[in-house]
């Protein structure tokens, strides 16, 4: 038999074999071209951003006739600047669905990588890029809120425990020391710790990146918490 005819036959022969013992034909996987690539990696990205950079606190303070959140105490658009208002059920909708963007964000991005292979990636990107348009949304000239809801919706949708466990390390503080700024800190800094050591380790490291930029955005908390002037959770502005 010629050595290219047997060669031939071996090529085909071994697909068929392991179709045989296992039931599955797996074939590797086709490179993405460039343009694929770039949809794979930008596409998550873009619908992140733009999910995360929708500023639910000013758009709800303004549908309820209380002017622009941003004149008023912390000058923040999150859910705890919202409470000074007095509202507490605008400021649980406001933490809501400032969390729910960044799970969605996630699902989108799984959804989307998903079809090129990069389920993952696309997940992790798509929720990175919500956390950085909540707190740069273009819309409000990059001066966006400090993250906390949405780190929390990000992490839900890549991985519950984080949310869970970042969610009680946050009540824990906030029960012991009434400071929403410390309880943030406290929680995103133990979270990817946690994280790390039950085994989730590139979600562990995009929340140690979130954790950095929001620390960053708590800086002046951190000024006000060491100099005894931090508002405490619940006072008006």
């Amino acid at each position: 038999m010629p050595l290219s005819v047997l060669f031939a036959a071996l090529l085909i022969a071994a697909p068929l074999a392991a179709f045989a013992a296992t039931g599955d034909l797996t074939l590797a996987p086709t490179p993405l071209s460039p343009s694929e690539s770039a949809v794979a990696y930008l596409a998550p990205i873009a619908l992140g951003y733009l999910l995360g950079s929708i500023p639910f606190g000013l758009l709800l303070t303004r549908l309820a006739g209380l002017g622009d959140i941003r004149a008023l105490g912390s000058g923040n658009i999150g859910a705890t600047n919202v409470l000074r208002t007095g509202r507490k059920g605008l400021a649980a909708l406001t933490l809501l669905l400032d969390g729910l963007k960044g799970t969605l964000a996630v699902f989108l991005g799984y959804t989307v990588g998903a079809q090129f292979g990069l389920a993952i990636d696309g997940a992790l990107l798509a929720g990175l890029a919500a956390f950085l348009g909540h707190i740069f949304p273009v819309w409000l000239g990059f001066k966006g809120g400090k993250g906390v809801a949405t780190y929390i919706g990000v992490l839900a949708g890549l991985v519950w425990p984080g949310a869970l466990i970042f969610c009680a390390l946050w009540l824990g503080t906030a029960f012991l020391t009434r400071y929403s700024s410390a309880s943030a800190i406290a929680a995103s800094i133990l979270t990817p710790v946690a994280l790390l050591i039950l085994g989730y380790v590139p979600e562990s490291l995009l929340a140690a990146l979130m954790t950095l930029l929001l620390l960053w955005k708590h800086s002046a908390n951190i000024s006000r918490l060491l100099k005894g002037e931090e508002p405490k959770i619940g006072a008006k502005a």
